[in-house]
């Protein structure tokens, strides 16, 4: 009998394992991945593909080695600058910038380049 009941627990204690990783997203307030965003570099890097959830505080989108960040002007341009562009967007018309930080974003309008093209 006591085999029996050892058996059961074990078979239990098992199940409640496999299922804890399960509930553990809902249960930190992490949703489900909803799809994927693709980022490409603006420096000739090539591109980038990650998934990206939605959490109480605001979307998050993981980077190629694991860590989930939270998106900060559109989740296309925090995986942008956070991989393919994190140093070749270090130095911005001569002045420095932080290496994958918000300074190194375009804005809501997208990249505007100003120049003036004068003819002589």
């Amino acid at each position: 009998m006591s085999r029996y009941a050892f058996a059961v627990i074990a078979a239990l204690a098992g199940a409640g394992l496999c299922s804890a990783p399960v509930a553990a997203g809902t249960r930190y307030g992490h949703g489900p991945i909803l799809g994927t965003i693709v980022a490409h570099s603006h420096y000739g890097n090539g591109s980038v593909t990650a998934p990206y959830r939605k959490t109480p505080v605001g979307y998050q989108i993981r980077l190629p080695h694991g860590t989930w960040v939270y998106c900060r002007t559109s989740c296309s341009e925090t995986l942008r600058v956070e991989t393919v562009d994190i140093w070749d967007a270090v130095i911005d018309n001569g002045e420095p910038i932080g290496a994958g930080t918000m300074q190194a974003e375009c804005g809501a309008l997208g990249c505007l380049h100003w120049s003036w093209g004068l003819p002589f």
